[in-house]
């Protein structure tokens, strides 16, 4: 038996989901232990505050305080922690969409032990590796945390838009922001690198291209001298990796369709337009907008629109989530613009839908073909 390093806290409203997950992790050999469970995100809140767990175990729908509440208060006052989401089938996307930048993997029930344990050996190695690299940083003010977190959420996006030019662009504002702040001691920068580079991992991994070394986590000590030393070092890994990403997407024989579909299903809750599928996919809007029209019978910002209203749908008949929750799942930051699409799409608003005023099956079924495959939009 290992001496346990790391404390972990389940949080499920069922106990014999919390049960399963105890008796499946390999807690000794991990240097895990079991230190406290939950029943609710409020009840987790409280004992974050008085056993300081390092890894969170959380289901998704729970009474009062539900999940998505509960990452959204442990990713603004606990990033250090980890957490794994485990949820439903019919929960996959909820959770996925809801906390696809925060938690450090989401599993599906019934859960695979040899699933949770890759999991839970992955999430005590960067444990590990956060413990190291804080030994050699030290923490940047707090007026610079939530600026910092807003630039990489645009870090974010210029990547996977491919757009290396807007991303170089970014660096030299982040270098301009860093030069304004109290952010210069070694380790303050040394900080700041590091946050990035784990950003540049997650990005590197969700791309599909090869995963970095573990050793570029933190900079040499003489790129730690200067600010622009830093944001040069960063900088480059970034932009390496994006070029790579773009020969990798660039030189295929020719637009796959499928692929761009399958794009849009893994990132319709995102911003998504017509001029970005086109240069993520290195063709014409024009081309882009005609062949997807003609392979589906229906316009790339109309298929957008079904898959966010499908998973819309199901949200809406679970009276446990928000309308809010669901407008922000589903891509739409105002609510009442949410509600003016989901009601031209059913007929119905999320209010009488969820009531159950009004029957859909009613309503008629519109039919899409597409090649030798015809299905229902709903």
């Amino acid at each position: 038996m290992s001496e346990a390093l790391y404390k972990v806290l389940l949080v499920d409203d069922e106990p014999w989901n919390r049960d399963i997950i105890r008796n499946l992790g390999d807690w000794d050999e991990l240097g895990i232990i079991v230190c406290g469970e939950a029943e609710d995100g409020e009840q987790a809140i409280q004992m974050v505050k008085e056993l300081q767990p390092h890894l969170i175990i959380t289901d998704m729908r729970m009474p009062g305080l539900d999940g998505v509440a509960l990452l959204q208060t442990l990713s603004s006052q606990y990033p250090e922690i980890k957490v794994v989401v485990v949820s439903g089938y019919d929960d996959f996307n909820y959770a996925k969409h809801a906390l696809r930048y925060r938690a450090a993997d989401y599993l599906l029930k019934p859960v695979n032990p040899d699933e949770l344990n890759v999991t839970l050996a992955k999430c005590t190695r960067e444990l590990a590796k956060a413990v190291s690299a804080s030994e050699v940083w030290e923490a940047y003010p707090a007026s610079f945390a939530g600026e910092f977190s807003l630039f990489q959420q645009q870090a974010r996006l210029r990547f996977n838009d491919l757009n290396l030019p807007s991303l170089r662009e970014w660096f030299q504002q982040l270098e301009q922001k860093l030069e304004r702040s109290e952010v210069r001691r070694p380790r303050q920068l040394a900080r700041v690198a590091y946050e990035l580079q784990s950003l540049l991992d997650e990005l590197c991994i969700s791309n599909g291209i090869p995963h970095r070394s573990e050793e570029a986590g933190l900079p040499p000590a003489a790129v730690l001298e200067s600010i622009s030393t830093v944001v040069e070092w960063t900088s480059d890994s970034y932009s390496l990796a994006l070029e790579q990403l773009i020969a990798q997407r660039k030189y295929k024989n020719r637009l796959n369709l499928e692929d761009v579909k399958q794009y849009m299903q893994q990132h319709c809750m995102e911003m998504i337009t017509l001029e970005q599928l086109a240069q993520i996919f290195f063709v014409s809007k024009e081309y882009l907008s005609k062949a997807f029209k003609k392979e589906y019978d229906v316009n790339v910002t109309d298929y957008v629109v079904q898959l966010r209203m499908t998973k819309a749908k199901e949200w809406v008949m679970d009276d446990r989530i928000p309308f809010k929750h669901i407008a922000e799942m589903t891509g739409y930051e105002d609510v009442s613009y949410f509600y003016r699409v989901f009601k031209k799409h059913f007929g119905v608003s999320p209010g009488e839908m969820r009531k159950g005023q009004h029957s859909l099956s009613a309503l008629p079924p519109r039919m899409i073909h597409s090649g030798n495959c015809t299905w229902i939009k709903v």
